[in-house]
């Protein structure tokens, strides 16, 4: 009654299963390509990044989490299963933020969609990478740019439960899958198996 559930996107209030408003769930457009992500063994994605997504990813990025973690994670629940990617699966792991952005929001955005995800297909949540150097805001760069701000930004710091693991990382937007690739690299330096990797939306390259 005092915290009413309310759509991520226009924050009209919604019942308490639900993950958007009609309205807004009618606006949203599937994500139905393909992306090839070096060093990933498969990548899937629920929604295409525009207009009608951003408030949700905005809100949660923002510190507000509201309903954005549980709508995200439910909807990128069932297109992993979709996609055969679960079954597959041993741990999740969700894209670490820097120390310092973890204090200026509170939580890692990315970890809340995951556990959200861990519930509904009953996979465990493992925080065993995390990002040890602050790098730029990928979204000003270009292909080559990102890929170079995340060199060596990353590290497993338990190579034992990684170890012959096959891994799901998740993260909130994918654009050129540069994060994912330099983590799918450490976690493989590490002993790691297949590297599968989901995000809640992708974004359209820029050229």
């Amino acid at each position: 009654m005092f915290f009413p559930n309310r759509c991520p996107v226009c924050k009209e209030i919604i019942n308490a299963d639900d993950r958007f408003c009609p309205e807004c769930t009618d606006r949203l457009k599937i994500y139905n390509g393909s992306s090839e992500i070096n060093g990933v063994d498969k990548f899937c994605a629920c929604f295409e990044y525009n207009e009608n997504i951003k408030p949700a990813v905005f809100l949660l990025k923002d510190g507000i989490c509201g309903n954005s973690a549980h709508a995200f994670g439910s909807y990128l629940a069932k297109t992993i299963q979709n996609n055969g990617i679960s079954q597959k699966t041993d741990i999740i792991i969700p894209v670490p933020l820097s120390v310092k952005s973890m204090h200026k929001r509170g939580y890692n955005q990315t970890e809340l969609i995951a556990k959200t995800i861990s519930a509904k297909l009953d996979i465990p949540v493992c925080c065993a990478v995390r990002k040890i150097r602050e790098t730029e805001e990928q979204k000003t760069l270009d292909s080559y740019g990102r890929m170079s701000n995340l060199k060596n930004a990353f590290e497993v710091y338990d190579s034992e439960t990684v170890k012959d693991k096959n891994i799901l990382l998740i993260d909130d937007v994918c654009t050129t899958g540069s994060t994912f690739s330099e983590i799918a690299i450490v976690l493989k330096e590490s002993g790691a198996g297949n590297i599968f990797c989901a995000s809640v939306c992708k974004a359209t390259v820029k050229k």
